[in-house]
């Protein structure tokens, strides 16, 4: 009976009370980052939490309420955690094996500058594809990338923003990604359908950012002019240090294996560092102690050449302690933003502003997009939307296709581009992007990252005009009725009065 009236007593909050948390987080984030100089948003994460708890403290939940939301929301995400984890531990056995340099030594002798940077967005496309995780594609052949650029003298920004816009790509048409099956989990569609229907903005996307980094490549790089001195210089010290060697590239191909067989991320990639272990012990003399070390704190090593050690002494699990922690953090404060009924708030009063499919289309990926924003929150900007969106489009007799690629694009490709937000973290922490230290020009890798804001412009500019949009098909609303799917008959009003939807 306690219980009952606990429950019934909470309120929801109107949209300026929803607002509180967000805007002033907003602003404790911009003071950090922009006035100090700062770039930790931890902190000010941390207090837009515990603003959001006692938002929901004044509409009557208990601390415990509000805890519950926010260890919900973490626990959904843990296995994308124990994929940092993993990620930390194999980029540091790895490099101990030599298969990061071996794939930085073949790189270097094998690939014209000119085509690097659309050979690199390539290659993480397929890398991600096979894996299904664009965190592991980042921080293995990523960062060998970020070397072999760093060998012809190409801007760090430049080539972050090929293998972003790779790496990302690959994981959100992949059907081993998480994110791509969890926008159709929440959209009420399969997700073979949810792929084929992203294919419109995702071909287009990836060949205008194909040939963006192929007419840079030879804006930019004078193939002729390029530090060849730099480049022997590097391999030489590669060579100097490691044994070199094509075999060392099978702990890759093993995970890339064990992926398309449909291996579950988190067991290939540790057979991966296992792999990388045994090929460090045959191959570098690397003894069992030497790789814990390796795998907990990363590896380390002074060959002289600057551009090397800052690329090589990295990895291990401690070095994804800064992204974990600010990825329960956000985790955190996008759990409790949830729990209170601030989100929900804000998405409702959104969508008694939208009128028709052109307006609810834009909202769904201007949703996902802030929800990555404000939240942090890869998982949440596509759950959340997805949740309350699609009633919407079943009264508007639409496909929910349309809901699942617009969540798709603004959460999945987004989330890189948001600093603070879980897939931005990564990215900086991985390719060793320095933006804590000071290096605030990489931050360029945002725009320069094309596939990854060009698809959901081309998701736009479909909403507006029409394209490949598609209508529900008879068997879609067969399947709602047989689900007992919602459907909003009365949440926008103009849009139904011509669409009368019987289900």
């Amino acid at each position: 009976m306690n219980d009952h009236l606990q429950v019934s007593d909470v309120k929801k909050p109107g949209l300026r009370l929803a607002l509180i948390p967000v805007v002033l987080t907003l602003m404790v984030l911009g003071i950090q980052l922009f006035y100090f100089g700062d770039f930790t948003p931890h902190i000010p994460l941390a207090i837009g939490l515990a603003i959001t708890g006692l938002v929901g403290i004044r509409l009557g939940l208990k601390w415990k309420d509000i805890e519950e939301g926010v260890f919900h929301v973490i626990h959904v995400s843990l296995p994308s955690v124990s994929v940092l984890i993993c990620v930390g531990m194999i980029i540091g056995v790895w490099i101990a094996s030599g298969t990061v340099p071996t794939l930085i030594y073949y790189g270097l002798t094998l690939l014209s500058p000119q085509i690097f940077l659309a050979a690199a967005m390539v290659l993480c496309s397929v890398v991600s594809l096979s894996l299904g995780t664009s965190w592991g594609t980042v921080g293995t052949v990523g960062l060998a990338l970020m070397g072999i650029g760093a060998g012809f003298d190409i801007p760090v920004y430049w080539t972050a923003g090929a293998v972003v816009s790779g790496a990302f790509f690959g994981d959100k048409v992949s059907p081993l990604s998480d994110t791509t099956n969890l926008a159709p989990a929440v959209t009420g569609t399969d997700v073979f359908s949810h792929i084929k229907n992203m294919m419109p903005t995702t071909i287009p996307s990836m060949l205008i950012a194909f040939t963006i980094y192929l007419v840079a490549g030879f804006t930019l790089i004078d193939g002729e002019s390029a530090s060849f001195e730099k480049i022997n210089a590097i391999t030489a010290a590669l060579d100097a240090n490691f044994t070199i060697s094509a075999w060392l590239l099978l702990p890759a191909l093993l995970v890339i294996v064990l992926a398309v067989k449909r291996m579950p991320p988190i067991p290939s990639l540790f057979a991966g560092v296992l792999a990388g272990a045994v090929a460090a012990m045959i191959t570098q003399g690397a003894g069992i102690h030497q790789l814990l070390t390796f795998a907990n704190s990363g590896y380390s090593i002074d060959t002289g050449i600057s551009t090397i050690d800052s690329l090589l002494n990295r990895g291990g699990i401690q070095s994804m302690m800064w992204t974990i922690s600010l990825v329960l953090i956000a985790l955190g404060f996008g759990g409790a933003l949830e729990k209170t009924g601030c989100l929900e708030a804000i998405i409702a009063a959104i969508m008694t502003k939208v009128k028709g499919f052109k307006g609810v289309q834009t909202a769904a990926v201007c949703t996902s997009i802030s929800t990555n924003l404000v939240a942090g929150d890869p998982y949440l900007s596509i759950a959340l939307p997805g949740r309350m969106y699609a009633p919407i489009y079943r009264g508007m007799g639409y496909s929910t296709l349309n809901l699942s690629r617009a969540i798709e694009e603004g959460g999945t490709l987004i989330s890189p581009l948001i600093p603070w937000n879980a897939g931005g973290a990564f990215v900086i922490s991985a390719l060793g992007l320095g933006i804590a230290d000071g290096h605030v020009e990489n931050l360029l890798y945002i725009p320069l990252a094309f596939a990854c804001w060009v698809s959901p412009v081309i998701g736009l500019i479909y909403a507006q005009t029409g394209l490949f949009s598609p209508k529900a098909t008879d068997a879609e609303r067969l399947m709602w009725e047989h689900q007992g799917e919602i459907i909003a008959t009365e949440m926008v009003e103009d849009s139904f009065v011509e669409r009368e939807v019987t289900v």
